[in-house]
């Protein structure tokens, strides 16, 4: 019986002929214990990150209220993104996700460098996460040490992922329903008093929108990037469906639901925050955008009620990521793209690529102690532009993953690209365009440089190790 998590079976041919399917090492299968209520809420919870409640608050003093601008564009390239990957993921459910689909169309070294560059990056962001988590804490228990919260945090949810894949995505659950639950009572809040509804607020009008570009189109462009990146993560739906009850019905559904999703509790909440308070207070940046406008709203405890949320925000994407990485992994090794070890499957679960991406997780946190200013920030500028790369890895795939599928597998095509191929190659001339902006910019300059020499690096290995394994068949 083959493996839940496996890609289904394609066009044969010779490997990394695009069409050929990945091949798979076998072993024990991964488990299908997530419902389609986990699916749901991991898809809905997934679009609310720290990043949105912290990190907005640097692109609106930047950009102004044309950060809405900036969100809204951004997050139609999202749209496009997710539409791609999901026309991929209920045609081919696999716990690579985008990594399975770049062997598959592009060749294996597309796989390779697509996934492990990801792994990184989902491997690092648990350790900032728990480091956030961490300072939080320590801000209400003064004298605590954060290293010890973040080993707290760090067994917590490496004990979570190595039980049952039910355990993390009831945990997942939960972590949603809090965060979806918290943005919506802030929309309805911040709506409310902007009509003059909300007992003992002044609606402010739209006193606060103009100006539209305060900083000119510069400012914009920065704003752009911050909501760029604010967006990653909402690539965990499509792996995680790969273990569900209904892969095909899982993600048609969260792809499906992506464009309101994103409109609501991004551009929406964004245009909330920007109406309510004046964009250049200095509340925006040093509390945050949303404590800011609870408190105009004379909400009390705001600060307090903010960090309850983002600490949630953190824990969640921690639990996720580890999540993430350890079937990324998983799915590396089992496509004979990485160590063995990492692909031994216990009831379910890949328990050793659990504990590896733990691990590595923590490692990073050590690095922010012992080399902040070397080590680590060459650790951060490497994987400042990796969500972007494997976006343009998902639109090069699809493209030509779309073409096959019509050919030889149109009933597979249970979710497709709108107006394809148009919007595929406007998604990509997008990418091309933000590349471009971040070569202008010094800070991200940077990070575009180093993820760039880190992703050459992958690919060439990866196209090392296909030319070798070439060979050995050919020698066989």
């Amino acid at each position: 019986m083959p493996s839940p998590s496996t890609e289904t079976p394609g066009t044969p041919g010779a490997p990394g002929t695009p069409g050929t399917p990945p091949r798979e090492q076998g072993g024990a299968p991964l488990s299908h214990g997530l419902k389609q209520r986990h699916l749901s809420m991991i898809a809905l919870g997934g679009v609310i990150g720290a990043g949105l409640f912290v990190g907005s608050g640097a692109g609106i003093a930047a950009a102004g209220p044309s950060i809405v601008i900036a969100y809204a564009l951004s997050g139609l390239l999202v749209m496009l993104v997710m539409r791609m990957l999901g026309e991929m993921s209920a045609a081919y459910p696999s716990s690579g996700s985008f990594s399975a689909h770049a062997e598959r169309a592009i060749g294996p070294w597309a796989g390779f460098a697509s996934g492990w560059a990801y792994w990184v990056l989902l491997c690092t962001a648990v350790g900032l996460e728990g480091i956030g988590a961490a300072k939080i804490v320590t801000g209400w228990l003064p004298g605590t040490p954060e290293w010890a919260w973040v080993a707290l945090f760090m067994v917590m949810f490496c004990a979570t992922n190595l039980a049952a894949v039910k355990k993390f995505g009831e945990f997942e659950f939960w972590f949603a329903a809090l965060k979806v639950g918290a943005i919506s009572l802030f929309l309805v809040l911040g709506v409310l008093a902007l009509t003059g509804v909300l007992p003992g607020t002044d609606s402010p009008g739209t006193s606060h929108l103009t100006p539209l570009l305060p900083n000119g189109g510069e400012g914009l462009v920065i704003g752009l990037l911050a909501s760029l990146f604010a967006y990653g993560g909402l690539e965990t739906v499509t792996i995680a469906a790969a273990e569900s009850e209904n892969p095909v019905k899982g993600v048609a559904s969260a792809v499906r639901t992506a464009m309101w999703r994103i409109a609501l509790f991004y551009v929406g909440s964004m245009a909330v925050v920007v109406a309510l308070v004046p964009w250049d207070s200095p509340a925006v940046v040093e509390q945050g955008p949303y404590v800011a406008a609870l408190e105009r709203l004379g909400i009390p405890g705001a600060g307090q009620l903010m960090n309850v949320v983002v600490l949630v925000a953190l824990l969640s994407a921690m639990n996720a990521n580890i999540y993430g990485a350890s079937r990324i992994g998983y799915s590396l090794v089992q496509r004979g793209q990485g160590p063995k070890v990492l692909g031994r499957v216990s009831a379910g679960v890949p328990r050793i690529a659990v504990l590896a991406s733990s691990v590595f997780g923590f490692l990073c946190v050590l690095l922010s102690y012992w080399r902040p200013d070397d080590v680590f920030s060459w650790l951060l500028n490497m994987i400042g532009a990796v969500i972007l790369i494997v976006w343009i890895f998902i639109a090069v795939s699809q493209l030509r993953l779309r073409r096959i599928l019509e050919r030889e597998a149109p009933e597979k095509l249970v979710v497709r690209m709108w107006a394809f191929p148009a919007l595929t190659w406007i998604a990509l001339a997008g990418m091309a365009a933000v590349f471009v902006l971040m070569a202008r910019e010094p800070d991200t300059r940077v990070q575009l440089y180093s993820t760039g020499g880190m992703t050459v690096a992958l690919a060439a290995a990866g196209y090392a190790w296909q030319r070798s394994r070439a060979r050995t068949r050919t020698e066989g």
